[in-house]
């Protein structure tokens, strides 16, 4: 796969947004491979983890965050969903499914539900294989609106409270497995 003419497809002017996405990306694709060549008995596909890192975000063009300057109509919220409709319509499932699966620690049904938030339920959003797991794991340190800083695991764990414990504790448990 060339995760490369992918984005070059949907964002194909050099422009802010565009920056912006290759440099989270970046940051979150360097980040997925430093835990898997720190942790070889894991077995991560490596080459796997850097097309989905970089397409994680693939969506959020769609979607309304003047702030990161995207300008679609589509709630932030849905980008992880959108981004996993166009990776299914360019023949990426497996990617696709990182996409879905990534926002927070993952969204229970439950969360979806009690929350009201605007994504079908006819999906799990909650990251399954550990490269889902790592790719959300390393996402989380990186803010696209704070683009040079690179969270600390407390910062991180404190950037997630706001949502409830029980993502901290997924976040916590995975510090310890990828770190």
């Amino acid at each position: 796969m060339d995760y490369q003419s992918i984005i070059d497809k949907y964002y194909p002017s050099e422009n802010e947004l565009r920056r912006i996405l290759l440099l989270h990306s970046r940051q979150v694709a360097d980040r997925c491979l430093k835990i898997a060549k720190a942790h070889p008995e894991l077995r991560l596909d490596e080459e796997f983890l850097e097309e989905a890192a970089m397409l994680h975000d693939i969506g959020i063009f769609r979607c309304n965050a003047p702030s990161i300057q995207c300008f679609g109509t589509a709630p932030y919220i849905c980008h992880g969903y959108i981004g996993g409709q166009i990776l299914r319509e360019e023949g990426f499932e497996r990617h696709a499914l990182v996409c879905e699966r990534h926002t927070g620690t993952g969204l229970s049904r439950e969360q979806i539900e009690t929350r009201k938030l605007p994504l079908p339920l006819d999906r799990s959003y909650e990251p399954d294989v550990l490269e889902e797991q790592v790719v959300c794991y390393a996402d989380k340190f990186y803010s696209k609106s704070h683009i040079e800083h690179e969270r600390t695991v407390v910062e991180t764990a404190q950037s997630l409270e706001k949502f409830g414990q029980e993502g901290v504790q997924k976040f916590l448990k995975w510090v310890d497995l990828f770190e």
